[in-house]
């Protein structure tokens, strides 16, 4: 029996875990070896100076300001044609708008990380969450000749959300630990993709009810301000580290934060797994509803851009809950025989995605129902990784750290994905239009064209992402064995693993059965 003290918490001492944990065991097991190894005991815990309703409440709350941020980010999506109607600009200019937010939210999320492990977490969001809410209203009243200003204020909006999304994981992660911990990041990465169908639906039919594509970013600042009363109301700032008995840690410079996380090798591959994800959603949240709006239009049906972003919203809302929650249960219950389950869900969920997103696009020009059929397939399989992704994060990393490691992840998840790709999608198609007759580039059917050649690069991007995520699945162990030392006071800050330990194993190793 593992040996627990109370206050309770997930302190397990390491030869008393039923489960291989070293760098030895293969990566898929057989399911002789599996049967073997006695099922991991669920530890769950909540911190012990907040009561686990307030904790279950606080996490609540945190959902509200995510699906709050998710729906002001694809707002814009869901009225895009009437923005580029309205600021007489193009697929380039267009892409611009999403690309600027996400370059102010990398630029100003390492700032906020270095705060976040630092000073009192509830202050830092509700500033935050303020100054977001107080720009994004000023945005719907620039007015038709000053595009440049209404670029400048989106810019801006992304210092708001920085201060929140470095943040509110973090907190997850001190009030719960183990099983519960997961449960509880399942719900709050929920809010993506609802969130994001939400945006484009509520976006949408909001503009159409008052006859203003302004309407739309008048609406969630006002749900904004309910979310900074509800932060100093609700929240209260647990300690770092007490659910997993590390209330003795103390933060180290941010240049040894920056070291360690560099050497952590399950952070960097699986950052960069995160990186072709957020390439991909970045990509398809600003151009689908365009897309699909014109293949629409090109067939010579009647397309209502209302309509299409409810079914396109719909379909994302779908796909999320569905993808979330089979992607967090899959990863919890494959995790009992085989410790690297994480990275291996999150690989065959991007491989996965890649056919149907493929075939969706390219069967958009003749069959409409079953393009988005394939969508709706390929955005479950890719919403699969949401949470897993998360919660690798927490698990690989210190909890002093950990604000600092989501600041690194979004810099480099968004500077290097969806930072570029919708601007991408917009250059590529631009530069495909310049083959056609200047008077026919703005037509329907060449604007399907363009933007469906453009969209082809995004299968592939999926592709790389999984052989990322298949890459962290040879380090994580080792990487989670020695966050696990240093945060219960069983190894140093410095602490490094023995070389000799093999980091590489077959992915495939039943051959070797008889060694173990």
């Amino acid at each position: 029996m593992s040996r627990i003290l109370p206050p309770f918490d997930d302190t397990v001492q390491l030869d008393d875990m039923p489960v291989d944990i070293s760098d030895t065991s293969p990566i898929v097991r057989n399911n002789d070896i599996a049967e073997s190894h006695v099922r991991t005991p669920d530890v769950e815990v909540v911190a012990g100076d907040i009561s686990k309703h307030r904790a279950y409440f606080m996490v609540f709350v945190l959902l509200f300001i995510n699906l709050l941020n998710y729906m002001d980010r694809f707002t814009i999506a869901g009225v895009l044609v009437d923005i580029q109607n309205y600021y007489h600009i193009g697929n380039s200019e267009a892409g611009l708008i999403q690309t600027v937010f996400i370059v102010s939210y990398m630029i100003f999320s390492p700032i906020f990380g270095y705060l976040g492990d630092r000073y009192n977490r509830k202050f830092i969001m509700g500033g935050g969450i303020t100054l977001w809410s107080l720009l994004t209203l000023s945005g719907s009243f620039i007015g038709k000749d000053h595009f440049w200003a209404f670029i400048l204020i989106r810019a801006a909006v992304g210092i708001g959300e920085a201060s929140y999304s470095t943040i509110a994981p973090t907190i997850i992660a001190d009030l719960f630990a183990k099983d519960l911990r997961t449960r509880m990041l399942m719900v709050f990465y929920f809010a993506i993709p609802v969130g994001s169908g939400l945006g484009y639906v509520v976006g949408a039919n909001i503009a159409k009810a008052f006859g203003a594509w302004q309407w739309a970013l008048r609406f969630t600042p006002v749900l904004g301000i309910i979310c900074v009363i509800l932060i100093f109301i609700v929240l209260k700032e647990p300690q770092r580290g007490h659910a997993e008995g590390g209330s003795h840690l103390r933060n180290s410079s941010y240049l040894q934060d920056l070291k360690e996380l560099a050497k952590t090798k399950s952070f960097v591959l699986s950052t960069l797994g995160f990186t072709c994800v957020a390439f991909v959603t970045g990509a398809l949240a600003l151009w689908a509803p365009s897309y699909m709006f014109n293949v629409i239009k090109a067939q010579g049906q009647d397309a209502d851009e209302g309509n299409i972003a409810f079914i396109f919203g719909g379909i994302t809302v779908a796909a999320g809950f569905i993808g979330v929650a089979l992607g967090a249960e899959a990863s919890r219950r494959y995790k009992r025989i085989n410790p690297r389950a994480d990275p291996l869900v999150c690989a065959f969920g991007l491989l996965m995605c890649t056919p149907f997103l493929f075939f969706g696009l390219w069967l958009s020009e003749s069959n409409i129902p079953v393009s988005w059929a394939l969508i709706f397939f390929g955005e479950t399989f890719l919403c699969l990784n949401w949470s897993i992704i998360a919660d690798i994060l927490l698990y690989v990393v210190i909890p002093t750290r950990r604000s600092t490691a989501e600041a690194v992840q979004i810099l480099i998840s968004h500077a290097l994905g969806d930072a570029g790709s919708p601007y991408l999608i917009g250059v590529i198609s631009d530069a495909l239009a310049t083959k056609y007759p200047k008077d026919e580039r703005l037509s329907p059917s060449v604007e399907s064209s363009t933007l469906r050649n453009a969209f082809y690069i995004t299968p592939f991007v999926c592709v790389i992402g999984g052989g990322f995520f298949l890459a962290t699945a040879l380090f994580i162990q080792k990487d989670r064995e020695k966050a696990e030392k240093i945060t219960k006071g069983l190894g140093d800050y410095d602490e490094e693993i023995s070389e000799d330990e093999s980091d590489i194993e077959p992915i495939l190793s039943g051959w070797s059965n008889s060694q173990h």
